[in-house]
């Protein structure tokens, strides 16, 4: 090795992790390099950043200004290919017209002009003609139909410069602290996340706690899957794994298999090495013996637990017996009742208050998760009242996000309505329907209930000094999960409501194949006040309510992007709801590359199909089932339109999903989420404001001069130095601990 070059390395190795500080803090790390005259090209990387939606702030212009030429080049080129994956830039945008929005064809025209040009086909003559004759007609096998007939360039020509509005988005980004600190601050926000980061943050958890395993470390990893990532890191490095329960041994066991921490989907388990296999082992052992009762956590994975015991050899070991008896549990060879069998063997003998005391002491979370059976199935009276009065001894030890959970569900039960429907949602964003048959909560019960919980929240809320608020983040909901969100631009939490403004909506997919011919369909849905069908966007119906679509791409092999423009003002109904479905090939969770997003314009702007500073949100597409639903948008009594955020994915057909054959379900989920109220960041500003907080609403472009805590959607320029300030990128750590 050359004298000198381990530096280099570990240079080139921060820069490539730099991408990852932009993309979750739209913080830039400090350049250091040698100074100079940057200006000029701090000007020209502002300019091109404009391009894309962005600009730098002023301090992080002063910053480039200083430094030399080559310097700024080097920062702006990373920077610029950071951002313009960020917005979905980074791919090219074709569709199958040529100049949509304009001269879309009716539905019927199209195929049409799809079968003539196939009878014109010499290899396609013979077939077509066939199923003509036959009254049926395979659309895939018209060679004229699902392929991109032109170029992208020729696409580029048939359209105008887009022209710029005041409303188009601009997203500031702004100086940070050396890649070091600025390293260190995203591993410490993720490691110790309270909340369970989503499928995208968790890989770059994995990253980040591979460069950052040997130096600070976050005072507590609440989350266990965190903790595995976490624990991986540090195996690489030689330190000892964090383990204090048999299942943070499974999730390291995962890990070291490349497999799922999360424990949602099997691993498959590969031969270790000794130094690992004895580590797992000795891990084993000291959790059981320390705490037997632990054992009683084998169960809930049990098939795991003996596929990983054939990679371990616990018989090699005598001298680490508690490790053999968690296999021994698996196996089924020694009997250890669970804690829950204990809790139901309780509730059985109808002895609600006993099971209310056993959890309280034992395991406060699950008594909170627990509270409304309970509260359902106590007797009126003294019960009734034990199980309250163990709720309200247990909440101190409860974590701030189960405490939030529990006040958002019970803010949801109050009254009965016999047609009401339960939405399910898993942690992989699958949702499902049912019939809700509980009984209410008394009216009474509930208000406890709510006091309890708020109080033990605004206990714990730290005082943010002088507030200043962005009205529009208060309608956003608490990120409760991390799961409840995709990864992407202007994302929020499922839940959360958000307003459009524009004239012309218009929704975009885009999809790239990995290993087969894959087919994506972008479709949205019109619904009236009472969730009943006006109409539909899609590849079987190309126009209507003067909105268009950009025409079906059946394959992707390197590519392929799908549109839909609507005008607002034209629609008549109350909701539209935009969804992607898989009609054939690789899934969500499959394709090379798939995400969702949508942009807003003025009908003067014209432009191109993708135009990246009109995208108000972008989100990675990855989850189960063949149908996803981001958002919906919803029309109020006032004719203003708003953004719902669903993050849900539908299971649909194993092909030939449509909108026509989902629109019933769809319509049933809708109803059921629009009659739940989220949580939102309003509910903690204003439990904030009864502590005495001072609160200040953001005009939109004034600052105090003196630090604040800003809570917002995106941070303003020229923050006085101190300030603290969430925006949905960091909004998990307004939670209280």
């Amino acid at each position: 090795m050359r004298p000198g070059s381990g530096g280099c390395e570990h240079a080139r190795m921060v820069h490539a992790l730099e991408h990852l500080v932009v993309r979750h803090t739209f913080r830039v790390p400090s350049p250091t390099g040698p100074a100079g005259d940057g200006a000029s090209a701090a000007r020209r990387f502002d300019a091109a950043l404009m391009t894309a939606g962005f600009k730098l702030s002023a301090e992080l212009i002063g910053r480039l200004s200083t430094l030399a030429e080559p310097v700024v080049v080097e920062t702006a080129v990373r920077t610029l290919a950071t951002v313009r994956e960020v917005v979905g830039d980074h791919v090219r945008h074709n569709v199958y017209f040529v100049d949509f929005p304009e001269n879309v064809p009716d539905t019927l025209d199209f195929w049409m002009e799809c079968v003539a040009r196939a009878v014109d086909d010499g290899d396609a003559r013979a077939g077509t003609l066939d199923q003509l004759r036959a009254g049926v007609l395979d659309l895939l096998t018209l060679p004229s139909y699902g392929r991109y007939l032109h170029t992208y360039e020729e696409m580029l020509a048939a359209h105008d410069e887009l022209i710029a509005a005041a409303g188009d988005r601009l997203t500031v980004l702004h100086l940070g602290g050396t890649a070091e600190e600025e390293l260190t601050a995203l591993y410490l926000a993720l490691a110790g996340s309270a909340t369970p980061l989503g499928e995208e943050h968790l890989r770059d958890l994995a990253v980040l706690a591979g460069h950052g395993a040997d130096g600070p470390q976050p005072a507590e990893i609440p989350v266990r899957e965190n903790r595995a990532v976490v624990n991986h890191a540090r195996l690489r490095t030689g330190a000892a794994p964090l383990l204090d329960t048999v299942t943070d041994v499974l999730r390291l066991a995962c890990a070291l298999a490349d497999g799922d921490v999360t424990l949602r989907e099997p691993t498959r388990f590969r031969a270790l090495s000794r130094p690992f296999r004895r580590l797992l082992l000795a891990g084993l052992d000291a959790v059981v013996a320390g705490s037997p009762a632990k054992l009683s956590d084998v169960a809930a994975h049990g098939e795991a637990w003996k596929r990983l015991g054939e990679r371990l050899h616990p018989h090699e070991y005598p001298w680490w017996p508690h490790a053999a008896e968690v296999f021994a549990v698996a196996r089924g060879e020694r009997k250890v009742p669970s804690f829950d069998s204990r809790v139901e063997e309780l509730l059985g003998r109808g002895e609600v208050a006993g099971a209310a005391e056993l959890l309280s002491a034992a395991a406060p979370g699950r008594l909170f998760r627990a509270v409304d059976r309970l509260l359902r199935t106590a007797a009126e009276g003294k019960e009734r009242e034990l199980v309250l009065a163990a709720v309200e001894r247990a909440a101190p030890e409860v974590s701030g996000r189960v405490v939030l959970s529990v006040r958002e569900h019970v803010q949801n039960r109050a009254g009965v309505d016999p047609g009401a429907r339960r939405v399910f949602v898993n942690r992989a964003g699958k949702a499902w329907v049912a019939a809700d048959t509980r009984l209410p909560l008394e009216d009474a019960v509930r208000e406890r209930l709510i006091s309890v919980l708020d109080a033990e929240t605004r206990r714990r809320l730290p005082a943010p000094g002088r507030l200043l608020i962005d009205p529009d983040v208060l309608d956003v909901a608490l990120p409760l999960s991390g799961r409840a969100a995709s990864a992407g631009l202007g994302v929020l939490p499922r839940g959360s409501v958000s307003p459009v403004e524009g004239e012309l909506l218009r929704f975009f997919t885009y999809w790239r194949e990995a290993r087969r011919t894959t087919d994506h369909d972008l479709s949205a849905l019109v619904l009236d006040e009472d969730y009943a069908t006006v109409t539909w966007l899609s590849y079987t119906a190309l126009t209507d309510v003067e909105g268009a679509h950009s025409g079906d791409i059946t394959a992707a092999p390197d590519g392929a992007s799908e549109f839909i423009d609507l005008r607002l003002g034209a629609v008549r109904g109350t909701f539209v709801v935009p969804q992607v479905h898989v009609f054939s090939g690789e899934g969500f969770d499959e394709v090379a590359e798939g995400f969702f997003g949508f942009m807003l314009r003025e009908s003067a702007q014209a432009g191109r199909p993708f135009e990246p500073r009109t995208v108000r949100m972008k989100s990675d597409l990855r989850g189960p089932g063949r149908v996803a639903l981001p958002l919906a948008f919803r029309r109020n009594d006032e004719g203003r339109w708003h953004a719902h955020w669903l993050h849900l994915y539908l299971r649909g057909t194993p092909s030939a999903n449509r909108v026509e054959e989902h629109r019933v379900s769809i319509a049933v989920l809708l109803r059921g989420l629009m009659g739940r109220t989220p949580l939102t960041v309003g509910h903690l500003v204003a439990l904030m404001e009864e502590s005495g907080t001072e609160t200040t609403v953001w005009d939109g472009s004034t600052v105090p001069e003196a630090p604040v805590t800003y809570i917002g959607l995106e941070r303003p320029d020229g923050l006085a130095p101190g300030s603290r300030v969430f925006t949905p990128e960091n909004l998990r750590d307004l939670l209280p601990a």
